[in-house]
């Protein structure tokens, strides 16, 4: 069994694109569009097969995003090497996304940065 794709509402459909896009690799797909229920997205397709929906409707709710909750908290992705996590952790925070934590090592041993990249939605980027 494998994760076919993680779906992830956004407000701005095409900024969210572009970002997964421009940091990670994303080669974003085709715009769906339901025109009766005004749902729109489109699914980016990793290297390595891995998939993200990003998906926006009319009349989402958008409460504060709390770093300590239940459900799902962050997306992780692998950068391939410490130099290859310093560098896009800096790539980011230079063009604004702050980052929350690191690089660093953590205690179980990654070595990893945590970023408040696109609407808040906290990236995780790793060896």
């Amino acid at each position: 069994m494998k994760i076919e794709h993680i779906a992830l509402y956004v407000n701005d459909l095409e900024g969210a694109r572009d970002f997964f896009a421009r940091y990670f690799g994303g080669q974003p797909g085709g715009l769906y569009h339901n025109k009766t229920t005004g749902f729109r997205s489109y699914f980016l397709t990793f290297a390595d097969g891995a998939r993200l929906e990003l998906m926006t409707r009319p009349g989402l709710a958008d409460p504060e995003k709390q770093p300590l909750q239940t459900g799902y908290i962050h997306l992780a992705f692998s950068a391939g090497s410490r130099e290859a996590v310093d560098a896009l952790t800096a790539r980011l925070a230079a063009d604004g996304w702050p980052a929350v934590s690191g690089p660093r090592v953590t205690g179980d041993g990654y070595y990893e940065s945590c970023v408040a990249g696109f609407e808040g939605n906290l990236i995780e980027i790793t060896v």
